[in-house]
């Protein structure tokens, strides 16, 4: 949104977002979260083991 006031001057005010909740996961979601952290840590895992392998 833009205003000028009697001045001329312009000012710039970012447009605030709607606030929501956030629900909570469904438990498919859940599960496919835990599969993300579990690829994740394999993955940090293996990178971490490679490092001292170098």
């Amino acid at each position: 949104m833009r205003t000028v006031n009697e001045e001329g001057l312009l000012n710039n005010y970012a447009v605030e977002p709607a606030v929501y909740y956030a629900e909570y996961p469904s438990p498919e979601q859940q599960r496919q979260y835990a599969f993300q952290g579990a690829i994740a840590t394999l993955f940090v895992t293996a990178l971490i083991l490679t490092a001292f392998a170098a």
